[in-house]
């Protein structure tokens, strides 16, 4: 059955169709037959009781430089024009994504949205990880340089990113001598109103930071992300190195803690990274990535499966 699915994500002609997720996913839809409309988070509508987006009929192609062609622009009713929406705007995570998450909230009980809003509300990607903090290395949230001090002589070298950071964005590594770590931290809160991630530094990021992809809770592949000389960031984003993978049994056990509650929630896209093997930082919900250097890798084909996934939701 052919669907009508509407994708609420960043400008096409910024993407980056050599490795882009959500490209690779538009193209696994056209390929099924499914018809595919593109919008900004930003042209989203409410009016009398009803969500609308300014939106364009889309065929994408895989040419660089010439990728997609948009067709007429409508208004669609996202609750009776649309089958499915497809949520993957980049972060932040900011008033403006948590504003799209209760409007299309409004729409579930006519269109599927994927993943769910409320959900993906409920599960910023380093508060929700929490829940499983059995896996994670220690960890301390705050905006007090006296507990950062203290965390610090505790694990004698950490690691200090924003809560709500993204691609490897202002990560930060302090040693033992303590040197910067009262500059960044008035940086940080000078820059958020949040607290801050502070995590004990794992040396094994040298080898690697592990993205594993689940779908519909069930593990659909893994890539090695390797950081560049001199860095402890291996996102692909800030220039880490893809690598072919397989799951240790840390991970396998990680994955099998985390299934039941994806399911439960209806997340069904998402990537989380592990380091060393057994150690979880994150849980990507908004948008996360990765299908691309799987597939290449494994000869997989994950879009595939996030597809069947979602028709069996849809059409079950």
């Amino acid at each position: 059955m052919s669907l009508r699915i509407a994708v609420q994500m960043d400008p096409l002609d910024k993407i980056n169709i050599g490795g882009d997720s959500t490209f690779a996913l538009m193209l696994k839809a056209q390929e099924r037959g499914h018809r595919l409309f593109h919008y900004l988070a930003e042209d989203l509508t409410y009016d009398r009781a009803r969500v609308f987006a300014g939106a364009h009929q889309v065929k994408v192609q895989p040419t660089p430089g010439n990728h997609f062609d948009l067709g007429k622009f409508a208004i669609l009713d996202l609750g009776t024009d649309v089958d499915v929406v497809l949520m993957r705007q980049d972060p932040p995570f900011d008033l403006g994504y948590i504003t799209a998450t209760h409007l299309l909230e409004r729409i579930q009980q006519e269109t599927l949205v994927v993943n769910d809003p409320a959900q993906v509300r409920n599960a910023p990607e380093k508060l929700w990880v929490l829940d499983f903090a059995r896996f994670m290395p220690a960890t301390m949230i705050t905006r007090s340089l006296g507990a950062a001090r203290k965390f610090l002589a505790e694990h004698r070298e950490i690691v200090i990113k924003p809560l709500h950071g993204f691609a490897g964005g202002s990560v930060f590594r302090v040693g033992a001598d303590g040197q910067n770590l009262a500059s960044l931290l008035e940086l940080f809160n000078r820059t958020y109103r949040e607290p801050h991630v502070l995590q004990a530094f794992i040396p094994e990021i040298v080898q690697g930071d592990k993205r594993i992809v689940l779908i519909d809770g069930e593990v659909a592949g893994a890539v090695n992300r390797v950081p560049s000389e001199g860095e402890i960031r291996s996102n692909l984003a800030v220039g880490g190195t893809a690598a072919k993978t397989e799951l240790t049994p840390g991970e396998e056990a990680i994955c099998a803690a985390l299934a039941p509650e994806l399911k439960r929630r209806g997340l069904i896209f998402v990537g989380i990274d592990v380091i060393g093997g057994r150690w979880l930082t994150e849980i990507n919900v908004t948008s996360p990535t990765g299908l691309v250097a799987i597939d290449k890798f494994n000869g997989t084909d994950t879009a595939a499966l996030f597809w069947d996934a979602v028709e069996r939701r849809r059409n079950g």
